[in-house]
């Protein structure tokens, strides 16, 4: 999380994600048609990892419906309900709330009622 949507903060999260995940080759990365997506630095990392950009159509929010949903139960069930004094407490949070409990604890009824984390164990 930064204050800024720089390519640098796009590739940071992606070489994160692939050093957690270690997708294999034929990975589908979506994303909107951000310019820190459409970057040739960013392309190209993904070109390396043999990841196949995927970008949603203009003014179609259905191609990014699964990243909208998210972002919606972010907001009601943290963003709307806290003020935060500093921006490192709202950094915390925000950790605390994506991976400990929306991860690991609250279930999604598109997985069938189990957590991300179960669903991802039982996909290996």
């Amino acid at each position: 999380m930064r204050k800024h949507m720089r390519t640098e903060l796009t590739s940071a999260a992606l070489m994160m994600a692939t050093q957690r995940q270690r997708p294999a080759a034929g990975l589908i990365c979506h994303s909107d048609r951000g310019s820190q997506y459409a970057a040739e630095a960013y392309r190209s990392q993904l070109a390396d990892m043999k990841a196949t950009p995927s970008m949603s159509r203009t003014g179609c929010c259905y191609d990014n419906a699964p990243m909208e949903s998210f972002f919606h139960t972010l907001e009601v069930e943290l963003v709307h309900q806290r003020r935060w004094a500093t921006w490192d407490e709202a950094r915390r949070d925000l950790f605390v709330y994506i991976e400990d409990y929306y991860n690991r604890q609250r279930i999604h009824s598109a997985l069938g009622y189990i957590t991300p984390e179960q669903a991802e164990r039982n996909a290996s």
